[in-house]
């Protein structure tokens, strides 16, 4: 028998109309340990068709998008940075208030966040934000949030939308499934009727994502658990979100929500995810062999596979680093064995549009003087000089702007106008370079996304400093809600029992 929830905001679909659902959401991960600000100029704004053109679903057919009209208001996404500027995060809000306010009638919003942003003083913003459109839409409207695992689902945030589902792989392979599964579940609601019960459960618990993930166990085992509870009669949905560690909020930390009608079950469910979370908590290990960027450089030296990987972890873009800390290239350039020991290597980058225009102006073949990086973040070091030769000009990167390769010795190094993650084959081979015919890669990254993990014969993580430096005890967290594990080893045991909400 199953137990309803207290609250029905409606009936089903009603009859002779379709379904009206907006889409809207603003989107990045903002690590609080970064001296990189993000501005309007970061985010990627879409409206009307444009937006409606990210969700496949929204044009190609779907059974359950049958009668369904896609109401787009306004998206933002940014590569993840620093915290949002306070007026670009207004200004933004503004738009999807006011967009939502001018839509008419609604049945559902999908709201898709990623669950990690910060603004320069404000905390907990994707529950602000959850709770600034409930205000404008009203109670009857069911809300669906789309996010990723690394976001934080506070208290707040969970009571503020009626459906709430995350990623399920690290790396992101199922980014879009998951979107169309929050999606989905909504649309399904809407046509059934009545608002599903949620069971949430905060887990002490604050990791980061290069040891959470999905290829590996216990994080491997988790995420399966989690398909498993969503599977059964009475469930929704159910997810696991990790939590965001280069943030210093209270909000940052695990969380486990099971939706669904039998609220005895979702609650039940709830309590095994949490128990299976902290119970693991220390198995959870790197994804790859670390060491500091010198022990992975004579790791890359020694070994004999072919094309070999460092992972530059401490100032990853795509977890928020600034892009432009030095703290990795100077001590590869003051390496002999790197610069003049025969190997052919890549370094995979660093931003500075300064030392891109005397590059660009130089012209491909031209010798350069530079004093590279740290402009944004200079505490790990100082920039780096450099004299070396222009090999290749790019003008049109999409992401990177204008982007220059400079040859110093056996090194190849990528320099850009904006931050750009490098993720694909493509991106190097659009500068005339090629991964698999380097001995040694050097990538600002956390774990190998999937087409880099796929062509590294072997790799390393090297733990390095920077704006989301792997070593969550450097960072000294102020504002996090303790005792949170690994910060605190010795806390008592939490109370894991799951909160109806």
């Amino acid at each position: 028998m199953l137990e309803a929830s207290s609250v029905t905001p409606g009936a089903g679909a009603p009859a002779g109309r379709p379904l009206r659902v907006a889409i809207a959401g603003i989107a990045i991960e903002s690590s609080t340990f970064s001296p990189h600000r993000t501005g309007l100029e970061d985010f990627t704004v879409t409206r009307g068709a444009q937006l409606l053109g990210r969700y496949a679903w929204t044009s190609e057919p779907r059974p359950w998008c049958d009668g369904v009209e896609w109401v787009p208001l306004v998206h933002a996404v940014a590569l993840p940075g620093g915290p949002v500027l306070p007026e670009v995060y207004q200004e933004l809000t503004a738009e999807v208030l006011s967009r939502a306010q001018g839509a008419g009638h609604l049945d559902g919003l999908l709201l898709d966040v990623h669950g990690a942003m910060s603004v320069v003083g404000m905390s907990d913003v994707e529950a602000e934000l959850a709770w600034a459109v409930r205000d404008v839409v009203g109670p009857d409207v069911l809300v669906s949030a789309s996010m990723d695992l690394h976001g934080n689902v506070s208290r707040r945030l969970a009571q503020a939308v009626d459906l709430i589902t995350c990623f399920r792989m690290a790396p992101h392979e199922d980014a879009w499934e998951s979107r169309e599964r929050a999606a989905r579940n909504l649309v399904q609601r809407l046509r059934r009727g009545g608002r599903p019960a949620k069971a949430w459960v905060s887990v002490p618990v604050l990791l980061p994502g290069e040891k959470t993930s999905t290829r590996l166990e216990p994080a491997k085992g988790i995420y399966a658990m989690v398909a498993e509870v969503e599977a059964l009669d009475g469930v929704l949905d159910a997810a696991v979100w990790v939590g965001y560690a280069w943030a210093d909020e209270p909000r940052c930390r695990a969380a486990v929500v099971v939706t669904g009608d039998d609220v005895a079950l979702i609650r039940e469910q709830a309590g095994r995810l949490a128990r299976r979370y902290w119970d693991a908590r220390d198995a959870f290990s790197f994804v790859a062999p670390t060491g500091s960027i010198e022990e992975c450089i004579d790791k890359a030296v020694a070994s004999a596979a072919r094309p070999y990987f460092i992972s530059d972890s401490g100032d990853n873009p795509t977890a928020g680093g600034a892009g432009d800390v030095s703290y990795t290239l100077g001590r590869l350039l003051a390496s002999p064995q790197v610069v003049d020991g025969g190997l052919r290597w890549i370094y995979a980058s660093i931003q500075d549009p300064a030392a891109v225009a005397v590059a660009v102006a130089a012209g491909v073949g031209g010798r350069v003087e530079l004093e590279l990086g740290a402009k944004v973040d200079s505490r790990p070091a100082p920039p780096v000089p450099l004299v070396g030769e222009v090999r290749s000009v790019r003008l049109d990167d999409a992401v990177a702007g204008t982007t220059v390769v400079v040859a110093v010795g056996g090194v190849d190094v990528i320099v850009t106008s904006r931050r750009k993650p490098y993720h694909r084959i493509s991106d190097f081979t659009d500068l005339g370079l090629s991964p698999r015919a380097a001995d040694v890669v050097v990538v600002k990254i956390g774990y190998l996304e999937p087409e880099l993990y796929e062509v590294a014969a072997d790799w390393c993580l090297a733990l390095t400093p920077g704006g989301v430096d792997q070593d969550l005890l450097r960072l000294g967290y102020r504002n996090l809600d303790r005792p949170v594990f690994p910060l605190d080893p010795d806390a008592p045991e939490p109370d894991l029992a799951p909160e109806l909400l």
